[in-house]
């Protein structure tokens, strides 16, 4: 059984830190990138990060780039998203994605699985 759960969401103030972790199981963890999007209510799906589960190359959108790191141990199966200096505009519903590169890493299209989402709320 493929499972990917999000954990380490939150009410936090501006500036305020999170980190966010993902549990992967059923799966090869070093044949996918995982990802992290996030999802806010009348808004399209966006890619906020990505790692490789191979050789740990990571990927960043340009709102988040010098305030989130992605990590992972793959010996654990885990993928974290350090998110520092939070704003208003990362609130969010947070989902972790498992898929192989066929597209861009920011398309969710090209992530197969899916976890349930951690709500991140940030106030101003």
């Amino acid at each position: 059984e493929v499972q990917l759960v999000e954990s380490g969401g939150g009410l936090v103030q501006a500036g305020g830190s999170l980190r966010l972790s993902c549990a992967a199981s059923g799966f090869t963890f070093d044949d996918y990138y995982i990802g992290w999007f996030h999802q806010a209510p009348g808004k399209e799906r966006e890619g906020v990060s990505s790692i490789s589960g191979n050789d740990g190359s990571t990927y960043y959108g340009d709102s988040v780039k010098g305030r989130f790191t992605i990590s992972s141990d793959s010996a654990k199966n885990m993928v974290y998203l350090q998110m520092n200096n939070l704003k208003p505009e990362d609130t969010a519903l947070y989902y972790c994605a498992a898929g192989r590169r066929r597209s861009w890493w920011w398309d969710p299209g090209g992530y197969e699985f899916w976890g349930q989402g951690t709500q991140v709320t940030v106030s101003s």
